[in-house]
């Protein structure tokens, strides 16, 4: 079987080892993004060393619609087309180059959030569970046919990198079950219930804000949910932004009268601050390069 995969993210270095080294599968083409535009994927893989170590050509476009893009995939003569970590909707002349052949990746159990910025809604919502999902790509936006899911729980404390990991470990799953029965011929197809599609909604660098109006437990979520590989939750320090890469609730509120935003306390390395309602450990920041470091009473969001 002769496979072409579209992707410039770590998922689709995870198809890239999959599909490369499958018994009965061959790689001829890897479709990716040009370098100079890994900046619209904050999770860019550069993908042409583990391309070549599986013998696939590169062939790397800004659009997988493009004409230049459809004609490299063609001249392969594909089976299938696995597009994973692509960010872009595929149009029906893509589609056409294998018909009801291409296969997709979402890091969500579809129909629940489809769209973009699962993971971090996945985090945002705290969801218990969630799933990734192999489908086949059709009309519309995630709303293809399931291949194959895989359930798992979501811990109270996950993170944006966890979960990102775990969603790696689902993928590789599937991918090695689903790989040997299309090979033989087998494709499980099993529609979408449409009465519970939610929609995720595209999230941005500036949607990390921190608004230390907030409470302590939405201000945790925002930063577990927006952190690596994604751009991280932000304040700002005397008007300088102030990434804030990890945090833990803590107690003791009462004790404090504060501002929100207010630091009230350093222990242990961290800077307790105060937030809407409770307090909030800044654990690990990093601050513009020419920042001063936080101050007790300091207050986070506002200008000095």
């Amino acid at each position: 079987m002769r496979a072409v995969i579209v992707g410039a993210v770590g998922s689709t270095a995870v198809a890239i080892e999959e599909v490369g080294n499958a018994p009965g599968w061959s790689l001829p083409l890897v479709v990716t993004l040009p370098d100079e535009l890994h900046v619209r994927h904050s999770d860019f893989y550069n993908l042409g060393p583990l391309a070549e170590s599986v013998g696939a050509m590169i062939h790397r476009a800004a659009s997988s619609n493009d004409p230049e893009t459809i004609a490299a995939i063609r001249a392969v003569d594909p089976h299938y087309i696995f597009v994973i970590g692509w960010s872009q909707i595929c149009h029906p002349e893509f589609l056409g180059i294998c018909p009801g052949k291409a296969i997709g990746y979402h890091p969500a159990p579809l129909p629940r959030l489809r769209g973009r910025a699962a993971i971090p809604w996945t985090i945002l919502l705290d969801e218990a569970i969630t799933a990734g999902s192999l489908f086949w790509l059709a009309d519309g936006t995630d709303t293809g046919e399931i291949l194959r899911q895989t359930f798992f729980h979501v811990a109270r404390d996950e993170t944006a990198q966890t979960l990102y990991d775990k969603h790696m470990a689902a993928l590789q799953s599937m991918l090695s079950a689903a790989l040997p029965e299309l090979a033989g011929g087998v494709e499980q197809r099993i529609p979408q219930d449409d009465r519970y599609v939610t929609w995720a909604a595209k999230r941005t660098p500036r949607d990390g804000l921190i608004n230390w109006h907030d409470s302590a437990e939405q201000i945790d979520r925002l930063v577990r949910a927006v952190g690596r590989p994604y751009p991280g939750a932000f304040t700002t320090l005397a008007g300088k932004k102030l990434i804030i890469w990890s945090a833990l609730l803590v107690g003791g509120a009462e004790r404090y009268h504060a501002t929100a935003g207010q630091i009230v306390a350093r222990e242990d390395g961290a800077l307790i601050v105060q937030t809407g309602t409770g307090l909030l450990a800044v654990r690990e920041w990093q601050a513009a390069d020419d920042a001063k470091a936080p101050r007790l009473h300091q207050v986070l969001g506002v200008a000095d």
